[in-house]
């Protein structure tokens, strides 16, 4: 098969739920400015033991999906979606990422990634950041040229239907989602028949909790627009997809404060001041109690400019005139 050219190619290693979506809008947003564009994924890779093995097998994948896409497709630029996917890239491109390994890998579990990750940097044409500061952990270091490019939330669908679910969960990650945590706070908060659905993991079903294990992007995002709270405890947070999302689809966010870009949580802390707390239980009550009337309205004006239109408008005035010689916005 002849080569096909196209504008924009997008390389994702896809490791989890967010950064597939994640890529998946950020191709999108790219389509709706109006450039032709083609996404590869890095596909499955084996577990290993270690942070740092994990990483070279996903930037390993990554280095050959982008590779086979270069040959076949001839793109003007590329986007390495994180920073995982541009360590051992075939060729240079911009870097779109949440954090650094400068970061998220510390000690250890970094020796070979954050070396790497400097180089790239120093050679990339530009870098998309989901949200502002994530290149802060660069201290005194040069730092390249920077687009704030957040991922696409739209609303999924109407808001005005019954919310008849009291709280969800996602927890496809339990141990950094704290899900201990969260049952903790909700056996002590809930009331009654209130129910709390736990997505993206599985367990015994318990009074008040459901487990509903892995479900499809349309059902979650249906879950949300019925939910009355979208309940979170991170200690950290890089960019908070599902719960950008959860304020989109006009469920309240209640959450711990936590480390990192985490742009929701200011959002909440705009919304609703006592849904933002270490005291997740007394938070609860407060939501389901007490809830502002017109939190879904006023979320929607806040998640606007994470909406697709907004990031294509971006990309158009700001990054692709970077990447494409001869764009004209």
């Amino acid at each position: 098969m002849a080569p096909v050219a196209t504008d924009v190619l997008i390389v994702s290693v896809g490791a989890t739920t967010g950064w597939r979506a994640a890529a998946r809008e950020l191709g999108a947003a790219f389509a709706l400015a109006g450039v032709r564009v083609v996404t590869v994924d890095a596909g499955p890779v084996p577990e290993v033991r270690t942070f740092m093995l994990t990483d070279l097998a996903q930037a390993r994948a990554a280095r050959l999906a982008a590779a086979r896409a270069i040959t076949r497709h001839r793109p003007a630029a590329i986007v390495y979606c994180s920073i995982t996917a541009a360590l051992l890239w075939p060729a240079p491109g911009a870097i779109w990422l949440d954090a650094l390994a400068a970061e998220n890998r510390p000690g250890r579990h970094g020796l070979w990634q954050r070396p790497v990750e400097r180089r790239r940097l120093a050679r990339t044409p530009l870098v998309m950041t989901m949200a502002t500061g994530a290149l802060a952990p660069l201290y005194g270091r040069p730092r390249p040229d920077e687009v704030v490019v957040p991922v696409a939330i739209d609303a999924s669908g109407p808001l005005d239907g019954p919310r008849d679910i009291a709280a969800v969960a996602y927890a496809a990650d339990p141990v950094k989602r704290r899900l201990d945590h969260v049952l903790d706070a909700w056996e002590r908060a809930r009331r009654g028949d209130e129910t709390l659905l736990v997505t993206g993991a599985t367990g015994p079903d318990r009074p008040g909790v459901r487990f509903l294990g892995r479900v499809a992007p349309t059902e979650y995002r249906g879950l949300l627009r019925r939910a009355r709270v979208f309940l979170t405890a991170p200690r950290r947070e890089d960019f908070g997809i599902g719960a950008l999302e959860a304020l989109a689809d006009g469920a309240m966010l209640v959450t711990t404060p936590a480390a990192g870009a985490y742009p929701a949580l200011a959002l909440a802390r705009a919304l609703d001041p006592r849904l933002v707390s270490e005291d997740l239980p007394t938070a609860l009550r407060h939501a389901l109690d007490d809830p502002p009337p017109d939190y879904a309205p006023r979320a929607a004006q806040l998640v606007a400019p994470y909406r697709r239109a907004a990031v294509a408008a971006t990309l158009r005035s700001h990054v692709l005139p970077r990447l494409l010689p001869g764009w004209r916005t």
